[in-house]
């Protein structure tokens, strides 16, 4: 196997191990930030339904208290105005979605699902979290949810849903009796779940990974190509000449041109070597010669 054969080899086992360390290294930190860049607007989007959610019972219930009893105002339902706002969003973003879902709840559309029912299930069972994320897969693509329990925890909530006695006439006469009651103080009933595409972000982080691989092959293939090059001009065919020379003197042609290499390098002292061993040779010869 010829020198610039093995050099290409060690070279390219080095490239494709550094291309895959690097690989793997450049996937991972792209994703990651693509998701936590998604973990990121979906706490945004928690957020804001948590302020429309507080405006809502400091400013807008107390304005409608003396007309609910004469009609009963879903704007007046912190949920419902929540819920209300994220619905305008969707018109021009209808991938991104907010639902605060529950197990029995008085209107019909906050009725959890099957996988909407697990997470509030989970929350059920331990108290101590206070928030789940994870991924789901939509007819759209690749989902990424973020969800908070949703707890009694003030008094005034148990008016509506405690028995339905107790809950309003006018609520009665919207939504009926027969949901959205037995609920406990501090009990965990529903959940807030903020639900954000993941597709475009892994899109771009798939493109940015993409371009930097294509860099590393190109700047690979660059290097190569230089260092052959170099290789040939500097090594191989000095080495190839010295070979030559040597191969004629050992036919018995001392007529062939001495090798000289110009610098301080090792192929330099290689030469050197090289002509003050063919020097003495063509001395010993003509000293046998003559006897």
């Amino acid at each position: 196997m010829k020198l610039a054969t093995k050099f290409n080899l060690v070279l390219s086992s080095v490239f494709i191990s550094g291309l895959i360390v690097a690989g793997f290294i450049s996937y991972v930190v792209l994703h990651n930030n693509a998701r936590n860049e998604v973990i990121k607007h979906a706490g945004m989007m928690m957020e804001a339904a948590l302020a429309i959610r507080g405006y809502t019972v400091r400013e807008i219930r107390p304005l409608l208290k003396w007309h609910l009893r004469k009609e009963f105002l879903p704007q007046s339902v912190p949920s419902y105005a929540a819920t209300q706002n994220f619905n305008s969003l969707r018109k021009n973003n209808p991938e991104y979605h907010y639902k605060e879902a529950t197990l029995n709840p008085t209107n019909p559309r906050d009725q959890a699902t099957d996988w909407e029912t697990d997470i509030i299930r989970e929350f059920r069972d331990n108290h101590e979290r206070t928030e789940i994320i994870g991924e789901r897969d939509t007819p759209t693509g690749k989902t990424l949810f973020f969800a908070r329990p949703i707890q009694i925890k003030n008094k005034d909530c148990l008016t509506c849903h405690s028995t339905a006695s107790a809950a309003p006439k006018t609520m009665i006469a919207l939504y009926g009796d027969a949901n959205g009651f037995g609920w406990k103080l501090n009990e965990v009933v529903g959940s807030q779940i903020v639900s954000v595409p993941l597709s475009v972000p892994i899109e771009k982080a798939n493109y940015a990974f993409a371009i930097f691989m294509g860099s590393l092959i190109i700047i690979f293939l660059i290097i190569f190509i230089l260092l052959n090059i170099m290789l040939n001009r500097i090594i191989i065919r000095p080495v190839q000449t010295i070979t030559n020379i040597a191969d004629e003197i050992s036919k018995g042609n001392s007529s062939v041109d001495e090798f000289r290499h110009k610098g301080n390098d090792e192929i330099s002292e290689l030469s050197e070597s090289f002509n003050r061993m063919r020097i003495s040779l063509e001395k010993a010869m003509k000293m046998l010669g003559s006897k």
